[in-house]
This record gives structure tokens, C-alpha cells and sequence, in this order.
């Protein structure tokens, strides 16, 4: 897959994509060997990801039982890796992060993220607990050449993994929705609250000193204006956007 397909996470931007340098190879050669020398007493999965080419560099042991594959077939797959074994919605949150913290100086910056793996046969996804770090910067440019992440599974019966689920099932909607959310007035926030309150338009006219036409009006605007056809869709935006 070309790098300019836009659908392909990048983990860096293809300008800065270039083969190493000698000395980058065998710096980078050595930081894998240290990590992949322990790498399978970790109760999770460590991945190193190498920046300059995009793809992944050393996997352990238990990662590449779990996906049902080898260290060379990822490599192959470059930035298509990525794509095909985890949740694009899981990847347009992470992304910014890592540009962010691959900026940051501070050598023990992080990312944490929960994510959704393609591990399951039926093609299903499986939730990790993810932390990500720059393992390797050059010299003396310091530029970001391998990053690391420990992935952890997160029991799919524990309470922790379906409230998970609902926050970024939110999150999804508030991010799809934000541009018809802009759209509403002050007073339409204030109508939409009580609306995803249960209160019926005789209430919220009392309580917003508007007559009952007026307040009959806001919710036939909001219905239009989100697109919502019950007290449910509305409900949806008041809590998306913290209005309950």
C-alpha cells in the first residue's frame, strides 16, 4: 500500500520516511536485541515499530502466536500492519498522541490508549491496554527511529472492558457529530438539556419563560438540525456533549 493512500496510518509522515544510515542500523539493531532478549518474561505483547520505514520490527514470542503469523509477513505488510489488525477508529485517536509525544524531549514521555485488536478467529477484535514510548532517538539529531509498546488483554468478562466500549462508542459520536452540534443556538443547548431530561415542552417552556410554541419550535429546529427522529437520538447529544 502506497503511503499516500490516506486510509494507512502513518506513524511518521512520509517525508521524514528514509532507509537508515549505517550507523542507525546497527544503533537500531542493538536496541531491538536488548528488548527482545527479555521481551518474552513480560506478561504482555512488546512491539518495537521502526519510524524511518513504517512497520513493525520485533514482535514477541506471544503477539505473533496471537495474530497467527511471523515476524517476516509483518514486516512485509508495512504500514498495512496497522491497518489490518486494528481499529481505524482506535488509530485516528492514537496518531496525534504519538506525533505529539515524539516531540516531547523528555525521555520517558508516553502514550497509554485502550485498543481493539484483531486477534480473535472469527475476525473479531480483542481489547489491550496499550503504552507506547520512544525506545530509540539519533544522534545528535534526535530524531525519533524506534518506538516500543507493551500491549496487555484485557479480560473481555471485566466490567472495565464494556465501560471502555461505551466511552469510545461515545467518543465516536461526538467526533462524527460535532459540525451539526455547532450548528445549535445557546437557547437550543438549553432546550436540548431538558428535552434529554424528560421534560415535556408545556415544562420546559415554564422553565425557560417561553411560550409553549416557542419551546414546540426548538425541538422541531433541534430534531432537524441533528437529524434525530426521537427523545433517544437527542438524548445521545446531550450526553456526547456533556450537557447531562
Amino acid at each position: 500500500m502506497s503511503h499516500s493512500d490516506s486510509s494507512a496510518p502513518l506513524l511518521v509522515p512520509p517525508t521524514e520516511q528514509h532507509p537508515a544510515t549505517a550507523q542507525q542500523q546497527a544503533r537500531m539493531a542493538a536496541a531491538v536485541a536488548e528488548i527482545a532478549a527479555t521481551a518474552d518474561l513480560h506478561p504482555g505483547v512488546i512491539i518495537i515499530a521502526n519510524l524511518l520505514v513504517d512497520r513493525v520490527e520485533y514482535m514477541s514470542r506471544r503477539g505473533l502466536t496471537e495474530l497467527r503469523t511471523t515476524l517476516p509477513e509483518l514486516q512485509a505488510l508495512g504500514p498495512g500492519y496497522w491497518e489490518k489488525y486494528f481499529n481505524p477508529t482506535d488509530s485516528a485517536d492514537l496518531l496525534p498522541k504519538v506525533y505529539e509525544m515524539i516531540q516531547n524531549p523528555d525521555p520517558w514521555a508516553s502514550v497509554s490508549i485502550f485498543q481493539q485488536v484483531r486477534t480473535a478467529p472469527d475476525g473479531g477484535y480483542v481489547w489491550h491496554l496499550s503504552a507506547t514510548r520512544v525506545l530509540l532517538r539519533d544522534e545528535p539529531t534526535g530524531q525519533p527511529l524506534l518506538l516500543v509498546t507493551s500491549s496487555v488483554p484485557i479480560d473481555p468478562l471485566h466490567h472495565v472492558t464494556h465501560k471502555v466500549s461505551r466511552l469510545l462508542e461515545e467518543n465516536n459520536f461526538l467526533r462524527q457529530n460535532a459540525p451539526r452540534f455547532a450548528t445549535l443556538t445557546a437557547r437550543e443547548r438549553e432546550v436540548l438539556r431538558l428535552l434529554a431530561l424528560g421534560h415535556s415542552a408545556p415544562e420546559i417552556a415554564a422553565t425557560l419563560h417561553i411560550s409553549p410554541q416557542t419551546a414546540e419550535t426548538h425541538r422541531r429546529n433541534l430534531r432537524q438540525k441533528l437529524g434525530a427522529d426521537s427523545v433517544f437520538e437527542l438524548s445521545q447529544y446531550a450526553r456526547a456533549f456533556d450537557l447531562i
